[in-house]
């Protein structure tokens, strides 16, 4: 379970001051998928963030019950200096799997050739997203994180990642934040609507669809 209470954030632009959650309680279950459905700029991306812990809030309380990825699609964890072999196997260590397995199946599954042993600071933003995804699949999470799965690479490589995750959905959970309601439909089985700082919860990931569309 994922419990915020009274999670409030603000980003100050232009002398404004624009508040992204206003004082957001809600209880997320780890066995659920959530769709979280939202304009652009509504917050989507700053509430996972949160979530996650990458981002702190500036006031209230998060405790997250629950194993969790990182954002997938967030990549902003890897050491530019070290190869995406030499990064991989930090991460695996510091969640005790085995590092030659966690590299034997990124290099299978994100499909970076020779780059795996390029600085990370030579990939582009895809190959990046690439071997976020690839990690987070490599190690076993309650809840998975994601932002925006079309971002991670090729109409076909964006197909092999959904059924990655529908796999893992058969014994994880997840956060989805897409602009692409049939990945949202998917993929998710609960959705949520964060509108003017304010975030609504729905037992039933078509009534949300359904609600933002009257909505928006």
């Amino acid at each position: 379970m994922i419990r915020m209470t009274n999670v409030r954030k603000t980003y100050r632009a232009n002398r404004v001051r624009k508040v992204v959650l206003d004082d957001v309680s809600a209880v997320f279950d780890t066995r659920h998928a959530y769709g979280i459905l939202g304009l652009n700029g509504a917050g989507k991306s700053t509430l996972m963030r949160i979530i996650a812990g990458t981002e702190q809030p500036d006031r209230g309380r998060i405790y997250r019950g629950a194993s969790m990825s990182w954002p997938l699609a967030f990549n902003q964890g890897f050491h530019p200096g070290m190869t995406g072999r030499e990064n991989l196997t930090f991460v695996a260590n510091i969640y005790g799997v085995s590092p030659r397995y966690v590299t034997e199946f990124v290099i299978d599954f994100a499909e970076l050739g020779a780059y795996i042993d390029a600085p990370v600071s030579t990939y582009s933003s895809g190959m990046q997203s690439r071997l976020a995804f690839g990690m987070s699949m490599a190690i076993e999470f309650d809840f998975y994180l994601i932002d925006e799965v079309t971002a991670v690479g090729d109409e076909r490589f964006t197909a092999r990642c959904t059924q990655a995750l529908l796999e893992r959905r058969q014994r994880s959970g997840l956060m989805l934040v897409s602009h692409g309601i049939g990945a949202i439909k998917s993929l998710c089985d609960r959705g949520a609507i964060l509108k003017d700082g304010k975030l609504t919860l729905f037992d039933d990931v078509d009534t949300a669809i359904e609600h933002y569309r009257r909505t928006f």
